[in-house]
């Protein structure tokens, strides 16, 4: 009897000291930064002392949002959520994951984990090789708007990568429903190229490779640089720059601060637009985008065109401006497939050295050897 006492004692005293160490912590205990950002501003990852878990925290996800933070929990080790946490909770790390943006993709594939992407959105316009090599045991679960459910139930997904445009995704009710973790990326909100790239240390630290996402990231900007730096020391002119295509009745003219212009200015061009200094896309009559276009040195990104006689049919009074009487007109679309799917849109984000390098050989052409990646010279 005494031997029975003894051994419930020790049993008892057991799960004590497992209780304990399972004790939840709050969340503002998770206030170590895991990862110091150097160029994004949309996340951060934060740890707690003597926990694996972490707290992954995206600001402001989407156009017009203020003020917002989605938060993922990464729980790791057993350990729990903090009490009280209200946001995604990941048990472990995401071995199925579908992706809504191509992206996302390539992110994953930057860093040798794609293989994981079980589900995605529009399979035909995605440019990923292992992707596309995979496509009959991939979910294509369509747009949002159009989402089939039970096919993505049917993958069994740890995580569901969304972006937001205007506001949350629509797919957010049916997820929480459903049970199935999300996290919002926001790397099309990054103005900096190396900050949308440095995205992919946020999807390496929920596939549990940050150092690996780390290491790889770490060789981007100094890749990047090397060309910048290249072109301040030898480039004696800028060229002026034109941008885009119409839409409608109007011209959309990016932010002298965007991703687009500061990839233009990094690479030694002068982007012609100036008077926009927000922090979006302003519209433009077509006879201002005529004289701009006309006073330009360069055309670039001009939509779905892929020859001059295309970029005629759409704007047919521009074909009159130097720029396109030069054959100066160059499109980023060098990459596409037969779906009309773009990988500078895809892959592009996660080398923006590459994009930089194409637009140094259209500006100073003597100062790279390298053959185009993401861009063609229309003819």
């Amino acid at each position: 009897m005494k031997r029975w006492i003894q051994l419930a004692v020790v049993a008892l005293c057991a799960i004590v000291v497992a209780a304990c160490g399972r004790k939840s912590v709050s969340l503002e205990d998770f206030d170590k930064p895991v990862y110091m950002l150097e160029y994004a501003s949309g996340f951060d990852i934060k740890g707690a002392d003597s926990k694996q878990s972490v707290l992954l925290t995206v600001t402001n996800p989407w156009q017009g949002a203020d003020g917002i933070a989605v938060q993922l929990f990464i729980a790791r080790d057993g350990e729990t959520a903090p009490e009280g946490f209200d946001g995604q909770v990941l048990e472990g790390d995401a071995e199925r994951i579908v992706a809504m943006s191509s992206t996302h993709i390539a992110m994953l594939d930057a860093i040798g984990e794609v293989d994981r992407v079980v589900g995605v959105s529009g399979i035909d316009y995605i440019s990923n090789p292992d992707i596309q090599a995979r496509r009959d045991r991939i979910g294509d679960v369509g747009y949002e708007g159009n989402i089939n459910y039970e096919l993505l139930l049917s993958l069994d997904p740890d995580l569901v990568l969304l972006y937001g445009v205007n506001g949350a995704s629509g797919m957010e009710p049916k997820l929480r429903e459903l049970g199935i973790p999300f996290m919002y990326v926001g790397d099309y909100l990054e103005e900096s190229p190396l900050g949308k790239a440095e995205w992919l240390v946020a999807l390496s630290e929920v596939v549990g490779c940050r150092s690996e996402g780390e290491k790889v990231f770490a060789e981007i900007p100094v890749r990047y640089n090397a060309l910048k730096q290249r072109v301040a020391e030898n480039a004696l002119d800028a060229p002026s720059v034109m941008l885009n295509m119409p839409y409608g009745d109007s011209w959309f003219m990016p932010s002298a601060g965007s991703y687009a212009v500061r990839l233009i200015e990094d690479a030694g061009g002068d982007y012609i637009y100036k008077k926009n200094t927000g922090n979006a896309s302003t519209p433009v009559d077509m006879e201002e985008a005529y004289l701009l276009a006309s006073a330009a040195d360069l055309w670039l990104n001009v939509g779905m065109a892929s020859t001059l006689g295309e970029v005629k049919a759409a704007c047919p009074k521009f074909a009159d401006t130097r720029c396109f009487r030069n054959g100066y007109v160059y499109n980023n679309n060098a990459r596409t497939n037969a779906a009309g799917g773009n990988d500078y849109f895809e892959s592009g984000v996660v080398h923006p050295e590459l994009v930089l390098r194409d637009l140094i050989k259209i500006f100073h052409p003597e100062l790279v050897e390298e053959d185009f990646v993401y861009y063609k010279r229309l003819k």
